[in-house]
C-alpha cells in the first residue's frame, strides 16, 4: 500500500467521523439481496450461513440491532470478549464491565444465549473463541428481559458443529517481567444425529500500574499540604472456562441441547505507596496492601424446541447456576486490617414461549420467564487482630429473589416497507434480606409496553429508519439490598469511637431500594450498500425515574456498632433523571465509501463512530449534574488493510474520551481524566489451516485520574500510570 493512500485513509476516516452522510447518501441504493416479501410465511429455523454477513443480518432484524461475527471477535487476537467490546460503537468497558451509551453498570443488560448472565460473570475472563457472535440492541423486547435503560450485549456461544473440529490457538502476552501464557482448544463432532462442541481455555495474567494518590493533608509545622503518595499497583493470576454443548436433532423439525459453563479464577493484587514527604499523625494515608481471591461460576442450561407445523412453533428452556467467590484483603501498614469474604449465588431459572403464524403478515408469541435466585454471604475483619464487630463477624447475611414474568408479542409485516413490532411485559420482583436485625421483605412489579417501528424508504430495504418507545426498568442488586454495615478499612474500630472522614464513609445496603423505571424513545435512520457497507444515525432520550444514587450521610453512633457519629454511604432512591444523545456510525470499504479517492478493489476498510451524550439529574443542581460516569462524548477511528503482494492483514483503533465532571451531590463531585486507547494488529496467513497474529493493546496510554471534590477545597485524587498490552497468537485448525 503506498504512504499517500495511508495518509488519505486516515483522514478521511477522522472526517467521516464527522460529516459521513454526504458520501454514502449519494449513492443509489441497489437492490436488496433475498428481503422481498413471500407468500405465506412460514417459522424456518435461523441459521447462520457464510452467505449472511454481519450487515445483512442487522439489516434483516425486526429491532434496531447491531451484530458482530468471528471477523470482529479475531480481528485483534483478543483474549478477553471485553477487550472486543470496548471497540465496538456506543460501548466502552469499565473494570471489565461494559457500558453502553455511557450508562453505568446494570442500565446495560447482559445475556448469554439470550438469557440473563448469571452474577458475578466476568467478561474479561470470556475468551472469544468461544463466542459465535454479538448482538447490540439498543431497546428491550419483550422475549428478554427489560432491564435494559441503555440496551442489552448478547453473547451468543458458539453452537455444536455440523462436521468434524479441531481448533487449537496458543498465546504469549506481555506487560511487565516475562510473558504469560495463553491457551484454547475446540473439540467438535458429530455421531449420528448428535453434535458435540468441547472449547477449552486457559490463561494468566501479569500487569503493573504506576499508582498515585493526593489529598489535604498538614505538615510537622501543621501547615496544610497536599499530601501525596506514589507506588506501584501489580495484578496476576490465572484461570479456565469452557462453554461444552451437545445438540441432538430428534428431526428436522426438534432439537435438544444440552448448553454448560464452567469458569474458574485464582487472582492476586498487590498495592505499594510511599510518602513523598513526612506528614502529621493527622494525615491518614492509604495503606500498602495485599489482596487474594477465587472464584468459580458453574451454569448447566437445557432447551427443547420443536417445529410441529409450518406455522407453530415450542421452545423451552431451563437452567442452574451456582457461583462462588472468596476474598481475602490485608492491610500491611498502620493498623493491621485481615477482612475475609466469602459469598454464594444460586439460581434456577425456568422459561418457554410458543408461537404461531396468523395469516399472512402476524406472528404472535406468548411466552414466559422464571427465576429464583439467592445470596449468602458471610464477612470476618480482624482489626490488629481483635475482631472488628462481634456482633456481626462471622454472621450469614443472606437476599432472595423471586421473578416471574410473562409477555406477549406481536411481529406485523403491513406491507413490503412498513413492519411494526408490539409487545407487553409484566415482571414481578419479590426480594427478601436477611441478617443481624436487618429481616426486609420488598416487592415489586413492572409493566412495558413496547413498540419498534421499521420503514423501508425502498421496498429492497436498503435505506430504512427505526423508531421505538419503550418501558425499561434497572432492578437494584443483591448486594446493594444486604443491610450489613461494613466499617471503612482506613478508619476500622467505630466501636472504640474512632471517627471517619466524608471521603472514607463506611457502608450499608438497603433492602428497601425500588427499581429505577425508564420510559425510552428511539429514532435511527440505516443506509446499507452492496457491499456490505453502512452508515447510521440515531437519537435517544430516556426519562428516569426512582433514579438510585448513592449517598454519604453523617448518621449518629450506634453502639455497639459505633460509639461515635460515623459517615456512612448507602444506596437510595435519589431522584429523577433525563439523559439523551446522538450515535453516528460509517464503515465498509473504502472505494465503496469514497468510490473517487479509492479504488473500488482497493482491500482497504475504514469504520469510525461518534456518540454524544447529555444527563440531568433533577435532584443534583448544574452544572454537570450527568448520570454517573456518563462521559458527554466518545468516538472511534479505525481502518484494517489487506496486502496483496503478502498474505497479511493489518489494522488498527482508536477511541477517545474527553476529561468531564460528574456533580453526585450538592457537596459531591468528581472529575474524570480523559482517556485514549490504540490499538493495533497484523495477521499473518501462513496457510490456510494455519495463521500468527500480533496486537497490541493500548498504546501510548494516558494517564487515568479521578479527583473527587469537597467544598473547602477538599478534595482526594487517585492516579493510574497504565502499561500497553502485547499478544502474540498462533491460531491452527488441526
Amino acid at each position: 500500500m503506498k504512504t499517500h493512500a495511508i495518509a488519505r485513509a486516515c483522514a478521511l476516516v477522522c472526517l467521516s467521523a464527522l460529516a459521513p452522510a454526504t458520501a454514502v447518501l449519494a449513492q443509489d441504493a441497489p437492490p436488496g439481496l433475498g428481503n422481498e416479501p413471500t407468500s405465506g410465511k412460514r417459522l424456518d429455523r435461523v441459521e447462520i450461513t457464510g452467505r449472511n454477513t454481519d450487515s445483512e443480518l442487522r439489516r434483516r432484524a425486526p429491532v434496531a440491532k447491531q451484530i458482530y461475527g468471528r471477523d470482529e471477535l479475531d480481528k485483534y487476537g483478543d483474549t478477553s470478549v471485553a477487550d472486543v467490546l470496548k471497540r465496538l460503537p456506543g460501548v466502552n468497558v469499565s473494570d471489565g464491565a461494559p457500558r453502553m451509551r455511557g450508562l453505568g453498570s446494570g442500565y446495560t443488560l447482559i445475556l448469554i444465549n439470550g438469557d440473563p448472565a448469571p452474577p458475578g460473570f466476568k467478561l474479561d475472563q470470556l475468551d472469544p473463541a468461544q463466542v459465535e457472535r454479538i448482538e447490540v440492541t439498543k431497546g428491550p423486547s419483550a422475549d428478554q428481559s427489560a432491564q435494559a435503560v441503555a440496551g442489552a450485549i448478547n453473547i451468543i456461544l458458539k453452537e455444536a458443529p455440523k462436521m468434524s473440529q479441531r481448533d487449537l490457538r496458543v498465546g504469549a502476552g506481555y506487560n511487565i517481567n516475562h510473558p504469560v501464557p495463553s491457551a484454547t482448544f475446540t473439540y467438535g463432532e458429530r455421531f449420528g444425529p448428535v453434535s458435540v462442541s468441547v472449547p477449552l481455555s486457559a490463561f494468566q495474567w501479569l500487569q503493573e500500574m504506576k499508582s498515585t494518590t493526593e489529598r489535604n493533608g498538614t505538615d510537622l509545622d501543621g501547615q496544610p499540604v497536599i499530601a501525596s503518595q506514589h507506588g506501584k499497583m501489580r495484578n496476576w493470576g490465572h484461570g479456565f472456562n469452557s462453554a461444552p454443548r451437545a445438540t441432538w436433532k430428534i428431526s428436522d423439525d426438534e432439537t435438544v441441547s444440552l448448553i454448560g459453563f464452567a469458569q474458574k479464577g485464582f487472582w492476586n493484587n498487590s498495592v505499594r505507596l510511599t510518602p513523598d514527604a513526612v506528614y502529621s499523625p493527622g494525615t491518614r494515608l492509604d495503606d500498602n496492601a495485599d489482596n487474594q481471591g477465587t472464584w468459580q461460576m458453574l451454569r448447566a442450561n437445557a432447551q427443547w424446541n420443536n417445529r410441529f407445523s409450518e406455522t407453530q412453533k415450542w421452545e423451552l428452556k431451563a437452567g442452574v447456576q451456582d457461583a462462588k467467590n472468596h476474598i481475602e484483603n490485608h492491610t500491611l501498614t498502620g493498623r493491621p486490617v485481615d477482612a475475609l469474604l466469602d459469598s454464594r449465588d444460586r439460581s434456577l431459572t425456568q422459561a418457554g414461549k410458543y408461537s404461531q403464524i396468523l395469516g399472512e403478515e402476524h406472528t404472535l408469541t406468548v411466552g414466559w420467564d422464571f427465576e429464583f435466585r439467592k445470596r449468602d454471604e458471610i464477612r470476618n475483619t480482624l482489626v490488629a487482630g481483635d475482631e472488628q464487630s462481634p456482633g456481626l463477624n462471622g454472621e450469614n447475611f443472606g437476599a432472595r429473589i423471586r421473578r416471574q414474568a410473562f409477555f406477549i408479542q406481536d411481529e406485523w409485516e403491513i406491507n413490503p416497507q412498513w413492519s411494526t413490532y408490539f409487545g407487553l411485559r409484566h415482571e414481578q420482583i419479590v426480594t427478601t434480606s436477611r441478617g443481624v436485625a436487618t429481616d426486609a421483605r420488598n416487592s415489586s412489579s413492572v409493566l412495558s409496553p413496547l413498540w419498534h417501528l421499521t420503514y423501508k424508504l425502498d421496498p429492497k430495504g436498503r435505506d430504512m429508519i427505526r423508531a421505538s418507545i419503550t418501558r425499561s426498568y434497572k432492578a437494584p442488586e443483591l448486594t446493594q439490598m444486604l443491610g450489613r454495615y461494613t466499617p471503612n478499612s482506613k478508619f476500622p474500630s467505630p466501636a472504640t469511637g474512632e471517627q471517619n472522614d466524608e471521603f472514607n464513609p463506611d457502608r450499608i445496603g438497603n433492602p428497601g431500594l425500588k427499581p429505577e423505571l425508564a420510559t425510552g424513545f428511539d429514532v435511527a435512520y440505516e443506509k446499507y450498500l452492496t457491499g456490505g457497507s453502512l452508515f447510521s444515525v440515531g437519537l435517544f432520550h430516556r426519562n428516569i425515574s426512582q433514579l438510585i444514587r448513592n449517598v454519604v450521610t453523617l448518621d449518629p453512633a450506634n453502639p455497639p456498632l459505633s460509639t461515635v457519629p460515623r459517615y456512612v454511604i448507602r444506596p437510595m432512591n435519589f431522584s429523577s433523571a433525563t439523559t439523551s444523545g446522538i450515535e453516528m456510525e460509517l464503515k465498509g470499504r473504502a472505494g465503496e465509501l469514497f468510490p473517487s479517492l479509492f479504488d473500488p478493489k482497493l482491500p482497504l476498510n475504514l469504520r469510525s463512530s461518534v456518540s454524544v451524550y447529555r444527563s440531568r439529574v433533577k435532584a443534583v443542581d448544574g452544572p454537570d449534574n450527568r448520570l454517573d460516569q456518563q462521559q458527554p462524548w466518545t468516538a472511534n477511528l479505525g481502518f484494517d488493510y489487506r496486502f496483496s503482494s503478502v498474505p497479511v492483514t493489518t489494522g488498527a483503533n482508536l477511541n477517545y474520551t474527553p476529561v468531564y465532571t460528574v456533580r453526585q451531590t450538592d457537596r459531591q463531585s468528581v472529575e474524570y481524566s480523559r482517556n485514549r486507547g490504540l490499538d493495533v494488529f497484523a495477521q499473518w496467513i501462513v496457510s490456510p489451516k494455519t495463521s500468527v497474529r500480533f496486537s497490541a493493546n493500548n498504546l501510548f496510554p494516558l494517564d487515568a485520574r479521578a479527583e473527587t471534590q469537597l467544598p473547602g477545597d477538599q478534595f482526594y485524587a487517585t492516579g493510574r500510570g497504565l502499561k500497553p498490552w502485547f499478544q502474540l497468537n498462533l491460531e491452527m485448525k488441526l
